[in-house]
């Protein structure tokens, strides 16, 4: 039996409403890197990926050319998803520190992983209009967990779980600030926490270190510690009305 998280994975993947971004995944699995030249590319829109009761829910802006768009696995076969799996392991939201293939074992634990686009775009910049497109499918993503944290990996992310959070009325006020470590409390007992992106450009240059993401997650930990076990498990409710009681 498919369950909705595989219904939900496989119409990701079927996705054709951006022939920019289609196009552009296509021509990078027929060019290749030369380190993977030998390698099958994904080359198509990603799916979500990690437990599909997860109550932390990651939010990244798009899957890399050479990584997700390569591999078919989030954060998987790049520099990016080392340093995210290693603070995961870290703070016991996955199995193991390594994330190389989608069969190399790795499992996620209270945890998905979802990102604003599900192509990759040229340049990492997807438009405004291929931004929206793909708006359904973090809309139906959130209605399916039970998110009690979300983590957004850059301002992207970040504005992406601001934008739903104001459709579902869990934040009526205007954009919150971004930053490393930013915390917003959201309606019905959410959190977003805000981190830099695990990018190259950001860990090369100090920007991003291990401590400051390792924190982030630690963060998420105590926060999912804190809720009450008699909520645990139980289903996002479908489009909440409730609002934010700040």
């Amino acid at each position: 039996m498919v369950t909705p998280w595989e219904q939900l994975n496989r119409r990701i993947v079927a996705c054709r409403r951006c022939p920019r971004l289609r196009d552009h995944c296509r021509q990078v699995a027929i060019e290749k890197r030369r380190a993977y030249r030998d390698q099958d590319y994904w080359g198509k829109p990603v799916p979500n990926f990690g437990d599909p009761e997860g109550r932390l829910l990651i939010v990244g802006l798009a899957p890399a050319a050479h990584g997700a768009n390569r591999t078919g696995r989030m954060f998987t076969g790049d520099r990016s998803g080392e340093w995210l799996y290693q603070a995961l392991f870290k703070a016991g939201f996955a199995n193991q520190l390594h994330s190389e293939s989608p069969d190399d074992g790795l499992q996620l634990v209270d945890c998905a992983i979802t990102a604003t686009c599900h192509c990759a775009p040229p340049d990492n910049k997807p438009t405004p209009d291929e931004i929206e497109a793909c708006r359904e499918w973090f809309a139906q993503t959130v209605d399916l967990l039970p998110v009690k944290v979300f983590v957004a990996l850059g301002g992207i992310g970040w504005r992406t779980v601001i934008d739903e959070a104001r459709r579902r009325e869990w934040w009526p006020g205007p954009l919150p600030k971004f930053g490393h470590a930013a915390e917003v409390e959201l309606g019905d007992g959410r959190t977003l926490l805000g981190s830099f992106h695990p990018s190259q450009q950001n860990t090369f240059t100090g920007r991003l270190t291990e401590p400051m993401l390792d924190a982030v997650f630690a963060r998420a930990r105590v926060l999912l510690e804190c809720e009450p076990k008699a909520k645990r498990g139980s289903a996002a409710p479908r489009r909440d009305k409730s609002r934010d009681s700040r």
